[in-house]
């Protein structure tokens, strides 16, 4: 969509807006409305229900609709609470937004449909709805730079000020009107295509996810004979196969139990879960241990190149491989070693083994009445899979294999879809609401 600029603008003296239309008027966020942080709220005044008056807390930012529409949690304060407590119940439509943590560096900007409190993790801002239109103002509100206004440290935070003192260009209400009703069905219709390609990225991952549990447990000849496995997670399998416990096939070590006091400035790596989040195992997050006291007491749980990593509490969906750079590193407690043992099972088909439906369904059967809800070497010993032969998990491996990297493309299209979208919507957000682009006739094209 091209659409034109103002017929005239001027240099407005703010770095980041530049030039403006001629009319439109520079002031601070504070002029256009009242600010005012969130209440903090005893435990015994949270988690209530069927009160009053809803209670958002800051997580609550990640859970609104596309609309930027706050929605309503579980948790609800009375009125008489409210007041006792001094926290001022926000007007619906008022925009509210984190103001410390990650969460405001987020920058989600939303607006409450109901009277509600907020928490102290929380600014909310009472638009003058006289002078100004609520959309308008939140789509403004979202090109504040809150990581360079924010007071820097290890939990960024922001009050009042900071925020307030903020400049915008502000066309008049009626001008707002019309730019946040654009807006508002522009970013509709970008939403929608990104909910498509985030449709499409689910299928495919669904489309993997069977692809290799079918390939693991059926194989690829349609016409091969089948036998009952004798096991009811598992059904039928092709008659060649063996049927065999995992610990027979795949040789397991979980991590050692170290403690914190064992950490050393330098030595031997210990890897940790952030370590294990890709193909390619990393030092991302790694401690480090005393060499001679590894040589001492965890020699035997040193990793080998080629050797799997996989989490015990993480979702399934990813096995880390050993390279060069992270060979004779130790991994921690809840990180499970896996090698396939000679003759028995290639690590290729380990690899998608251990990613399959099926043998997750038998991990959660095995964990059912835990209290614990990771899985650990007790767990896999239980385990029992279908073996086909070497050569034939050599041939459903590189199909997989093959397969894999086919979706995998067409996901890492889809995302790269995603990501061009969100990018034009904040291109065109920025453009309409600092007045760049001149949206007025489109609207009265629209009317006619």
């Amino acid at each position: 969509m091209s659409l034109p600029g103002y017929s005239e603008y001027r240099d407005c003296g703010v770095a980041w807006l530049g030039d403006v239309p001629a009319q439109w008027v520079i002031t601070p966020i504070k002029y256009l409305g009242n600010l005012k942080g969130g209440a903090g709220f005893p435990h015994s005044d949270q988690g209530l229900r069927d009160e009053e008056i809803p209670f958002h807390k800051v997580n609550a930012l990640a859970q609104a609709g596309f609309d930027g529409v706050l929605l309503r949690g579980e948790n609800s304060i009375s009125l008489d609470t409210a007041e006792r407590l001094g926290a001022f119940v926000f007007p619906a439509g008022s925009l509210v937004f984190a103001k410390v943590g990650a969460a405001l560096l987020m920058g989600r900007i939303r607006k409450i449909s109901e009277p509600a409190c907020i928490d102290n993790n929380m600014m909310g801002f009472v638009i003058d709805e006289t002078n100004h239109d609520v959309e308008f103002i939140r789509y403004a509100l979202s090109l504040v730079q809150f990581d360079l206004i924010a007071n820097p440290g290890t939990v960024p935070s922001l009050n009042e000020s900071q925020i307030g003192n903020y400049w915008l260009s502000i066309p008049n209400k009626e001008e707002q009107k019309v730019i946040a009703n654009f807006l508002n069905q522009e970013t509709a219709k970008i939403d929608g295509l990104i909910a498509e390609q985030e449709k499409l990225i689910a299928l495919l991952a669904e489309k993997r996810q069977a692809t290799i549990s079918h390939a693991v447990t059926k194989g690829l000849n349609p016409d091969v004979p089948m036998k009952d496995s004798g096991v009811a997670w598992l059904g039928e399998v092709p008659e060649h196969w063996s049927i065999k416990p995992l610990r027979y096939c795949i040789d397991f070590q979980e991590g050692p139990g170290i403690m914190a006091a064992d950490f050393e400035e330098s030595g031997i790596p210990l890897l940790r879960v952030s370590g294990v989040q890709n193909r390619w195992a990393s030092l991302d997050g790694c401690n480090y241990l005393n060499a001679e006291r590894v040589a001492n007491k965890w020699h035997h749980f040193r990793l080998e190149e080629g050797d799997l990593l996989i989490s015990a509490s993480a979702s399934m969906g990813t096995v880390c491989e050993i390279g060069p750079d992270t060979a004779g590193s130790i991994p921690y407690t809840g990180l499970i070693r896996l090698r396939g043992k000679t003759d028995e099972m290639i690590k290729p088909f380990v690899r998608s083994l251990v990613v399959s439906a099926e043998f997750m369904v038998q991990i959660d059967l095995l964990k059912a009445g835990a209290t614990i809800q990771h899985f650990g070497p007790t767990h896999l010993s239980q385990m029992i899979i279908a073996r086909p032969p070497i050569d034939e998990q050599e041939y459903i491996s590189a199909f997989i294999e093959h397969e894999s990297a086919r979706l995998d493309e067409l996901t890492a299209e889809a995302t790269r879809g995603i990501t061009l979208l969100k990018e034009r919507r904040s291109a065109l957000i920025s453009a309409a609401v600092t007045g760049k682009i001149d949206v007025r006739q489109l609207a009265v094209a629209e009317a006619a």
